[in-house]
């Protein structure tokens, strides 16, 4: 799985800054598990499309200031997550399944079968 830059959304603009959230990838035998931090992120502005050759993870930031407050210093000038990846054809993405819980996505892609490891029995002749 490799990283990519260049697969923005039709409703995003190139030149729009973006916030790369921390991810670790992590690969078994059976696939792969994304975790992404993102926090600031509720459910609901929480994005991740996969294909057979791509994943992207988008969030909207929500700061949830009260009415009638300004923020006298805003360090996030970003209010946005996007990553994006190229993904290997060994794995499944029509059975990824995601979990997103205090600001972490956990996101699991499973191989296909064909490319998971076999054992082959040997028999004694």
């Amino acid at each position: 799985m490799t990283e990519t830059r260049s697969n923005a959304p039709a409703e995003t603009r190139r030149d729009d800054p973006v916030l790369l959230p921390p991810v670790d990838i992590v690969e078994d035998d059976a696939g792969i598990t994304v975790y992404a931090d993102l926090p600031g992120v509720p459910k609901d502005k929480l994005t991740v499309r996969t294909d057979s050759e791509s994943l992207t993870i988008e969030g909207d930031i929500s700061f949830g200031l009260p009415q009638n407050m300004d923020a006298v210093l805003a360090e996030v000038q970003a209010p946005r997550y996007r990553r994006s990846f190229a993904l290997s054809r060994e794995l499944d993405t029509e059975k990824s399944e995601a979990v997103f819980k205090d600001g972490v996505l956990k996101l699991r892609i499973p191989k296909v079968e064909q490319a998971k490891p076999r054992r082959i029995d040997v028999k004694v002749a």
